[in-house]
């Protein structure tokens, strides 16, 4: 399983963990059996578009970034290169995303920028650079380990505290089911979101609706993880700051840094709550 593939797969994990639906619910909602969704969410096969479309929209998810990672895998199983899939006839070209405000001046042509960064960056390089330059913000993770050739079924954390610290949260499956601890919008129109997994014993911060340029870092108790939009498909999807460990109690503190002049930075802050006791039984 390629890369790409096997970052949409997680993907799709953690959007169906959210939902809280088996596998049944989840093929009575779609158009797609059971046993299809089982061979998706395992990675045996590549699902069509329209079910990456539907379980966003039952997630209520912004689709772009799980379309991205789509094309790409479908590219390099096709052979295709930089030539991105027409949807067939009769598919829905967008899905459901998150409500922006009127004025937002990238929601209408995002996905024609989009498309074009995934060509621009395949006419310039080849298979693996390519992706990498194309999957934020884990490219900017040395310390992490390679991901495996082929991905179990398993919705399980990979870390926990402080061995999560500096650490990619999709990647190590921490981002299923967090805590929004607070959400806020900035004076240039971007939204900052600061995130918990208490299973993770981790936090982090997400930002879109952002620039070319923006930066976004996050603060526990130790040491400042930041990360910074760097191109268009940046901008027109999540970017996600590493983690930092955190509990109960601990005060989490993310701060937006624009790039357009004339803007100051942006500080959110929030506090861990208590634990959440374990459910009977």
């Amino acid at each position: 399983m390629s890369t790409a593939h096997t970052r949409l797969t997680e993907a799709l994990r953690e959007l169906r963990a959210r939902t809280g639906l088996s596998l049944a619910a989840l093929a009575e909602r779609t158009a797609y059996s059971k046993s299809s969704w089982e061979r998706y969410l395992n990675g045996k096969i590549l699902p069509p578009r329209q079910a990456v479309q539907e379980l966003c929209r039952i997630a209520n998810e912004p689709p772009k970034r799980l379309l991205a990672l789509w094309e790409i895998t479908e590219s390099d199983r096709s052979g295709r290169g930089a030539v991105p899939a027409a949807p067939p006839p009769g598919e829905p070209r967008h899905g459901t995303e998150r409500p922006q405000p009127a004025g937002d001046r990238r929601r209408g042509p995002g996905r024609v920028r989009l498309l074009v960064a995934l060509a621009s960056v395949y006419t310039l390089l080849a298979g693996g650079t390519a992706l990498l330059l194309l999957l934020p913000p884990a490219r900017d993770r040395a310390a992490d380990e390679p991901l495996p050739v082929s991905v179990p079924y398993s919705l399980s954390p990979r870390c926990h505290g402080a061995a999560c610290e500096g650490r990619d949260p999709l990647r190590l499956i921490c981002g299923v089911d967090p805590d929004t601890l607070a959400t806020s919008r900035t004076a240039t129109g971007a939204y900052v979101e600061l995130r918990y997994s208490e299973t993770c014993g981790a936090s982090w911060a997400r930002t879109w609706g952002t620039e070319v340029g923006d930066r976004l870092d996050i603060t526990v108790s130790g040491p400042t993880h930041a990360v910074r939009v760097r191109d268009e498909a940046d901008a027109d999807t999540y970017v996600y700051t590493s983690m930092a460990a955190a509990g109960p109690g601990s005060t989490v503190r993310a701060c937006f840094r624009p790039a357009s002049a004339g803007h100051d930075p942006e500080c959110v802050t929030a506090r861990v709550g208590p634990a959440r006791s374990p459910s009977p039984g």
